[in-house]
């Protein structure tokens, strides 16, 4: 069985000092599905729970899409740059849905999909160069 880190898990998923500001930190009821919860702690709480395990492979949907940028800036560091995976051998592989540039930007590949096919595959500057839509979307996501 996989070994349980939750205070990992929490520094991760950058909860550390929202645990802080909680009545009762982790044993606060926060009612059905988070209710009593931002959407961005929500996405975090969901997060923390894939990483308490240590996983091998990471499956996320938009997960900063809720974050403020300081905060999506800070998870990705976390997650990539240090934190849960300070050696880099021992990172998970990572399938990333994001339209957001500061995934974009630490992608290892990134396929750019149009109609549901594959219209450009690489890496950012391959895909940028390569896809008009890749482009219109850089474009308009805000720095």
């Amino acid at each position: 069985e996989a070994q349980v880190d939750l205070p990992g898990a929490i520094r991760s998923a950058v909860l550390d000092a929202d645990l802080a500001t909680l009545e009762h930190g982790l044993d606060t009821w926060v009612g059905p599905r988070g209710a009593k919860l931002s959407g961005g702690q929500v996405q975090r709480s969901a997060a923390a729970r894939m990483f308490v395990r240590k996983p091998e492979f990471l499956v996320f949907d938009d997960l900063s899409s809720a974050l403020d940028v300081e905060t999506e800036r800070l998870l990705w560091e976390r997650l990539f740059g240090n934190g849960l995976n300070e050696d880099r051998s021992r990172r998970p592989a990572c399938l990333a849905v994001s339209n957001r540039r500061t995934a974009l930007s630490r992608a290892d590949h990134i396929l750019v999909l149009e109609g549901g096919r594959v219209a450009a595959s690489g890496k950012l500057d391959e895909v940028l160069k390569a896809s008009s839509v890749m482009q219109d979307l850089w474009a308009s996501i805000i720095r």
